[in-house]
């Protein structure tokens, strides 16, 4: 216990763990370091274009009450869509597409 005093209940177990044969040197690792992919696109037809686009998709956040949301999400599974789906054509059908 001589060589604990002073250096609280893991004094030891530090300084086993500090020893030179117990450290791992970051030089014998080879590091890979890669760039974060972008964020998801997906490429859609523009009507007035024949080849596709890439562009970059966003969330659309709606405050609803819990119980119209967890309605809705199982309306959706049930007829083989999604929500998605279903708000887009809705605003599309109501505000159209940008030139």
């Amino acid at each position: 216990m001589a060589e604990l005093k002073g250096k609280g209940k893991f004094g030891a177990l530090i300084q086993e763990a500090r020893k030179p044969e117990n450290q791992k040197t970051v030089e014998s690792e080879t590091l890979e370091i890669t760039e974060p992919e972008n964020q998801k696109t997906r490429k859609i037809q523009n009507q007035k274009q024949a080849e596709p686009v890439a562009v970059e998709m966003v969330n659309l956040g709606i405050k609803v009450p819990k119980s119209w949301r967890q309605h809705w999400a199982a309306e959706a599974k049930r007829n083989g869509t999604t929500m998605t789906d279903v708000m887009t054509e809705a605003l599309t059908a109501k505000f159209g597409l940008p030139d």
